[in-house]
């Protein structure tokens, strides 16, 4: 090792996102006494505006934006020659400071499916309950009542919201339920109220790890916390690890000394960087596929095929409309008017207003039901058929509304329409057959770049619940008493003359209108649409797969790398199947049973 040896810690985590802070503050709280150092390439996140006030979350996904990366993918056939742009955070406590707050969980079921020994449902339910405050409705027997993390309904009412339950339990004819994150309970519309969001009730602030788990334990000097450092690779004696190398990170720290340094890590490294960064450091270190490891000149230490492979995310689209001037969006607020200033002064007093507001109404878990079985292309039904039809807990979608407009894509939010209410209907489907991979590569001159194929599409029945929830979310928008037309150029582009046209209009259609009767070039033009528009739902998962090794796995049910020792990984990337949530829940619940694998094996009591 020609580098220096900066400091030895008992546990270094390369990568200080969601997972890692919940790992790292749990172990100290358990331990103080050890000595735990946490590498992150991103900045700092206390108290800073953009993370801990709910209502600017989209300003993070900005093309100027250092809280995110931008992972450019292939180019795909399927998305017309596009080259899709998949986000991953780079800021202490990952994507739970700059995510859409959306609480949502996935089935039990999901859990039991991943076949590993000590991550069935019944061994994580105590823990998705050690983790959260739900402050929505009080003796729900799988939530919480006393952990770090603060759910509850936001700041804010939302009219557009309640209109949308109400379409939906009518014209849609689906059920409402007070709580469809029991880990059950799905299809059925849920109530603004108990809409949650991982945002303080009292405060208002957003809640995430960096702040519930890491800063609020400064008081200990063993824990710390680099920014601005960009793991580079694991060092490793005889196929023990024993340290870090890292450098200053170019894009937090670009006028920064780029030489390397090394921390030694006495107990264990913990590789925490996401379903991007995570594959990267290992093969950088020497562990993947042989092919890969020669190709960008690395000396094979173990030969892993799994690593990088089985990357998964779920599809999503955004189809915006316009609103009444009555209604309430957050477009004022994304658009700096004077509104802003009121609505900072009530938040930092009382912990109110839209400021405390993600704009994220109601939501369905969608399921079809026979009739829309029927209108759907029949690509989908053996897929219906072999995956979900005896799976009544696993929903196909999430239809949900948006109080404003949102960006589909990493645009700021320019004033690209006249200054008025939006509302943007958002579907994502929860379980798509398409895998892709994440891998590193060198270019010609020798820099490290990314080889990321996103699969998105590639398998011909993902597509199909995104052409029809298309269909049915525009059928709810236009009952709804907001609605004022669509916003032509964020949806298809209908042939001239087509029952389809979008345009703008005085009012809704009555409750019990016939639905729009589509073409064969109208479902042409939709199935276009999806393909140039469809993008990632910052979901991505599965890269270091907790699977067996033979079935392309990385890490074995303890988060042991395979082929090494004192290796750990711990992030979305150990998922080995999609879950159907908003990946944030499921990062938590990992982050504490990792916590409580490595406090068993140090020998630490967890309780």
């Amino acid at each position: 090792m020609s580098h220096p040896i900066l400091s030895e810690f008992d546990i270094v985590f390369a990568g200080g996102g969601t997972t890692a802070c919940v790992v790292a503050g749990r172990l100290t709280a358990y331990d103080p006494s050890l000595k735990i150092l946490i590498l992150e390439a991103g900045q700092h996140t206390l108290n800073k505006p953009i993370h801990v006030q709910p209502y600017q979350f989209p300003f993070n996904k900005a093309p100027t934006s250092t809280t995110l990366t931008f992972n450019i993918g292939n180019p795909s056939p399927r998305l017309n020659g596009r080259a899709p742009i998949v986000h991953s955070a780079r800021c202490v406590g990952g994507g739970s400071c700059v995510n859409f707050m959306g609480y949502t969980r996935a089935p039990a079921s999901d859990y039991d499916d991943w076949g590993a020994d000590g991550w069935e449902s019944g061994k994580l339910i105590p823990l998705m309950k050690k983790l959260e405050t739900y402050e929505v409705l009080p003796d729900r027997p799988t939530h919480g009542y006393d952990g770090p993390i603060k759910v509850s309904s936001g700041g804010c009412k939302m009219g557009i919201a309640d209109e949308f339950i109400q379409v939906g339990t009518t014209y849609h004819k689906r059920q409402y339920a007070e709580d469809t994150d029991d880990l059950e309970t799905c299809n059925r519309y849920i109530f603004w109220l108990m809409n949650k969001r991982y945002i303080d009730g009292t405060t208002g602030r957003r809640s995430d790890t960096a702040h519930h788990y890491v800063y609020n334990q400064a008081h200990n000097p063993n824990l710390q916390v680099w920014d601005g450092k960009r793991v580079k690779r694991i060092i490793f004696e005889d196929k023990r690890a024993v340290g870090v190398e890292f450098t200053s990170d170019p894009v937090s720290c670009p006028d920064a000394d780029q030489s390397s340094s090394i921390v030694r890590a006495l107990k264990l490294v913990v590789v925490s960087s996401g379903a991007f960064g995570s594959p990267a450091i290992l093969e950088r270190s020497g562990v993947g596929a042989e092919a890969v490891l020669k190709r960008c000149g690395i000396e094979p230490l173990v030969n892993l095929p799994g690593v990088g492979e089985n990357y998964r995310d779920h599809d999503t689209a955004f189809a915006p409309y316009l609103a009444t001037d009555e209604a309430v969006t957050m477009d004022a607020l994304w658009r700096g008017e004077r509104i802003l200033q009121e609505s900072l002064a009530q938040w930092n007093s009382n912990g109110k207003s839209l400021i405390a507001q993600n704009g994220i109404g109601s939501k369905i878990k969608w399921r079809p039901d026979d009739e829309e079985l029927k209108v759907m292309d029949p690509v989908f039904q053996p897929r219906w058929k072999e995956f979900f039809q005896d799976r009544p807990d696993k929903a196909v979608a999430i239809f949900g509304v948006i109080a404003g407009y949102a960006q589909p894509d990493s645009r700021p939010l320019l004033r690209i329409f006249p200054p008025r209410n939006y509302m943007t209907a958002a579907y994502f489907t929860l379980y798509p057959v398409s895998v892709g991979s994440v891998h590193i590569n060198v270019t010609e001159d020798g820099k490290e770049r990314i080889d990321f194929t996103a699969g998105f599409l590639d398998h011909p029945s993902d597509i199909v619940p995104l052409d029809f929830g298309y269909k049915k979310t525009r059928e709810i928008f236009r009952r709804m008493a907001s609605y004022r037309g669509e916003v032509a150029a964020g949806h298809p582009d209908f042939p001239e003359g087509s029952a389809a046209t979008c345009r703008e209009v005085s009012g809704p259609v009555d409750i019990n209108a016939p639905d729009i009767v589509y073409t064969a070039e109208d479902d042409e033009a939709i199935n276009r649409f999806h393909r140039n528009v469809v993008q990632t739902s910052w979901h991505s998962l599965g890269t270091c797969a907790m699977k067996p090794e033979a079935d392309q796995g990385v890490v074995d049910a303890r988060l042991n790398v395979y082929g090494v020792s004192n290796l750990k990984v711990a992030d979305m990337s150990i998922s080995p199947f999609n879950v159907g949530t908003n990946t944030y829940s499921t990062a938590l619940v990992i982050g504490e049973r990792a916590a409580m694998i490595i406090a068993e094996d140090l020998g630490i009591n967890c309780v």
